[in-house]
């Protein structure tokens, strides 16, 4: 099994390359599972026509903890099992902690051996790495970390913090990095600067996307660019990242 979680600075795109990274290797047949790891709950919707699925934590609020599997992994059309930890009501309680909470949960419930996926996409907020944020670098979760950041500053600055967490954790067994995924927003030296970062920590860009209005138009209509344009340019490159990805986490 292949485990693998993308983070990224809130809003630079990560979900919707996590998404395109999911619906690409479910149509090459593998078994995928993608994990939202962000309060918003928002990272599978682009595999659910824009809708968002039930909570882990929702259903451990509603049922007092009596859930099952059936009640948060969610199959869609394109065959990703699909799963979202949720957060805490708003003003009350630790986003962090309501990360650990779901993952612990799913494999208290036996998820893995349920449904043997051959990919596990962990998608997570990655503003900064703290708490439950790290959770799915320990050991036994990811087994790899990409970063998506652009050329812009502050995407920059998250993304080193990243990789810089992921240094902190290497000495531990945890998940090693894998590599950045540049998703470009026009700015100046935007290439260079991403080569710039990935230097810094012994990594290369392993993947880019251009800017498109593929990107906004699929996202309107709540689907992933490789199933709603798949001869696209911007589909070519997410399929290209997809089996990046893959080849780097040891897929063949």
């Amino acid at each position: 099994m292949i485990k693998f979680a993308v983070y990224g600075k809130g809003g630079i795109g990560k979900s919707t390359i996590a998404c395109n990274i999911s619906a690409a290797l479910a149509a090459k047949g593998l078994t995928v599972m993608q994990i939202g790891c962000d309060p918003k709950a928002d990272s599978t919707s682009l595999l659910h026509g824009g809708d968002r699925i039930p909570t882990v934590l929702d259903m451990t609020r509603k049922t007092n903890g009596k859930f099952t599997l059936d009640d948060v992994v969610f199959k869609t059309a394109s065959g990703v099992l699909c799963v979202e930890a949720g957060g805490p009501i708003p003003g009350l309680g630790c986003a962090g902690r309501g990360i650990i909470n779901a993952l612990e949960s799913l494999e208290k419930l036996g998820a893995y051996e349920v449904y043997k996926p051959d990919v596990v996409i962990y998608d997570v907020l990655g503003d900064v790495v703290c708490g439950g944020f790290s959770m799915p670098m320990r050991k036994g979760y990811a087994d790899k970390i990409f970063v998506v950041c652009s050329g812009e500053k502050m995407s920059r600055y998250a993304a080193a913090n990243i990789c810089m967490a992921v240094e902190n954790f290497k000495g531990r067994g945890y998940a090693s990095l894998g590599g950045i995924i540049l998703n470009r927003r026009g700015v100046p030296d935007e290439d260079e600067a991403a080569d710039e970062l990935a230097a810094d920590f012994n990594t290369y860009v392993i993947g880019s996307l251009d800017r498109s209005e593929d990107i906004p138009l699929a996202e309107e209509a709540g689907k992933a660019i490789v199933a709603s344009a798949p001869e696209s340019d911007t589909a070519k490159q997410l399929k290209a990242i997809a089996d990046s990805v893959y080849a780097i986490c040891g897929g063949e």
